[in-house]
């Protein structure tokens, strides 16, 4: 043994292994399959908060909100069997939104395995296809080997889930090794030849867009990029839910390229000559459905990708680029092009883009658009958006704007049930920060009750619950290709505010236009957990058009 080292519990060497690693917060779903890791947890307590949630996937989607708003691997632990497969909704959006995550999973005895014991799934086939690496640990003295590495792999190249099954009789068994903390790894620059090809490629274009994606930017890799392209007039859109990375109310600002994106900014997409697509995968919500560009190369593309094997994958480039997004960011900072040609450009542009975010005069008393524009003004500096999948989404995107210094939390694998479980996850990693979570109300159904989380620890984000009592999404494309052949899609709900008024929280329904505002005072100056119901127009089924007017297109 070597001098000064103890022998310690698997369940305390993976406890340790996390403090060593840098975890500050465990999302956890407690389970008899790791009982012994409980018990570690317990001894570093004041190293490490654990977070006891009500339902797997909501653990691992607070994990994966930390993943986003951090850079650094969010901690989720699920007992076995059932636990692991509710947590693999979170595990796809890490995977799918590149999102650095490590999920330890409780797994059976060793001697067990083969048997279809109690609970036992083959972790490593079962994730495969959804992380980065699985592995499970059955000898506890590899314990800080394979946790170092678990988090070193969540963060390299392009960021994504490691999935860790650890055995339940590993975690009694005691041994004396050293802890190992991350590796550190200076990140990948762009080649010295890269500045100059980019920089001459944008000097030969007249049209240039760039679209900004990706996860684990800094605030100075996001400032350097600002600098960059606002420095050389170019229109700037977000990928798919990255509203995050470029201050919507710039006069750069184009919109962000995905579901339900501005008809105009699709336009100009494929009327530019250059595309500068830094740190998104140009997926297929960017691509809008790999029809914006061609894919041999037509339209000359930068692509800047922290993983190599990203770059080419679907698209032609002109210029491949593997860089880490800040290095490239940072080298861009002071390029400029001698004498850009496209300022009319980029005003049409932003114009499309203004265009789109005037509120239209929609049938009832609640005009949402009108409402979420007078919501915008209120929200503090800082705030940060934690938005679920569905239509309701794109009332906010269309009509709201991500400013500088504020953050944005989305699935781009349109994951439901998302939303309320990392706008808690947020409030609990940065508090002090101000977290208003839009959901519909079907995916609130789904995690909703991830509420009784946010009471238990402490925090206080406000939910705006969207209620056109439908699955909203899937009614819209009900109706384009089978017209009044409702199947499905209707839902009946409860009264929202009173669902939170039962915790003690703080309810509200909003119906009119007039009314959102005064209830986000009331609800922030509660200092509770708070629910505002917006009961929309069922009619209204997107920020585009009417059931009526789906069904009529449908008959043409």
């Amino acid at each position: 043994m070597a001098k000064g080292m103890q022998e310690r519990s698997g369940g305390q060497l993976l406890a340790d292994a996390l403090v060593a690693n840098g975890a500050s917060h465990v999302f956890a779903v407690p389970g008899e399959s790791y009982l012994d890791l409980l018990d570690g947890l317990y001894a570093v307590r004041n190293r490490i908060q654990l977070i006891t949630c009500r339902f797997e996937a909501g653990a691992v989607h607070m994990a994966e909100a930390q993943g986003k708003l951090t850079g650094k691997p969010g901690v989720a632990i699920v007992t076995r069997g059932p636990g692991a497969c509710h947590a693999a909704i979170g595990v796809h959006v890490a995977m799918q939104d590149s999102t650095p995550l490590v999920l330890l999973v409780g797994q059976i005895p060793v001697e067990e395995t083969d048997r279809e014991s109690f609970q036992e799934v083959d972790y490593r086939r079962m994730f495969s296809p959804l992380a980065k690496w699985v592995t499970q640990i059955d000898d506890a003295r590899r314990i800080p080997e394979i946790m170092a590495h678990a988090f070193d792999v969540a963060v390299s190249g392009r960021p994504g889930p490691v999935v860790v099954a650890i055995s339940e009789e590993m975690q009694k068994h005691r041994v004396a090794v050293p802890d190992i903390g991350p590796q550190r790894v200076l990140p990948a620059h762009p080649a010295p030849e890269a500045i100059g090809e980019v920089m001459a490629l944008l000097a030969r274009a007249e049209r240039p867009l760039a679209i900004l994606g990706g996860s684990r930017w800094t605030a100075a890799g996001k400032a350097a990029i600002r600098d960059f392209l606002v420095g050389n007039d170019i229109p700037v859109a977000v990928a798919f839910r990255r509203q995050g990375l470029f201050d919507g109310t710039s006069a750069h600002y184009a919109g962000d390229l995905g579901v339900g994106a501005d008809p105009g900014l699709v336009a100009a997409a494929k009327r530019a000559d250059l595309i500068l697509a830094i740190g998104t995968r140009i997926g297929e919500p960017v691509s809008q459905g790999y029809t914006l560009l061609d894919m041999a190369g037509a339209t000359p593309i930068v692509h800047v990708h922290p993983e190599q094997s990203e770059i080419g994958r679907v698209y032609r480039v002109a210029l491949g680029v593997t860089s880490d997004v800040n290095a490239f960011a940072l080298a861009m900072a002071g390029q400029r092009v001698a004498a850009p040609r496209w300022g009319a450009w980029r005003q049409e542009v932003r114009a499309a883009r203004e265009a789109q975010a005037v509120a239209p005069e929609y049938e009832g008393p609640l005009n949402l658009a009108r409402a979420l524009q007078a919501l915008e003004k209120e929200l503090p500096q800082d705030a940060i958006f934690a938005t679920d999948a569905g239509n309701f989404a794109t009332w906010p995107t269309r009509f709201m704007h991500v400013k500088e210094g504020q953050d944005f939390l989305g699935p781009t694998n349109g994951a439901m049930g998302y939303g309320v479980p990392a706008a808690i996850g947020a409030a609990i990693v940065q508090p002090g920060r101000q977290v208003i979570c839009f959901v519909g109300d079907g995916g609130f159904l789904m995690t909703g009750q991830e509420i009784a989380t946010a009471f238990h620890h402490g925090v206080a984000p406000i939910v705006l619950v969207f209620n056109n009592r439908m699955y909203g999404t899937i009614r819209m494309y009900q109706e384009r290709t089978y017209p009044e052949r409702v199947s499905g899609t209707e839902l009946t709900n409860p009264d929202f505010a009173k669902f939170i008024e039962a915790f003690g929280g703080h309810g509200e329904v909003v119906e009119r236009t007039e009314d959102l505002v005064p209830a986000y005072r009331r609800a922030t100056a509660s200092g509770k957990p708070a629910i505002i119901e917006i009961r929309m127009n069922p009619e209204q089924v997107t920020n585009r058009a009417t059931i009526a007017d789906l069904r009529a297109q449908a008959r043409r």
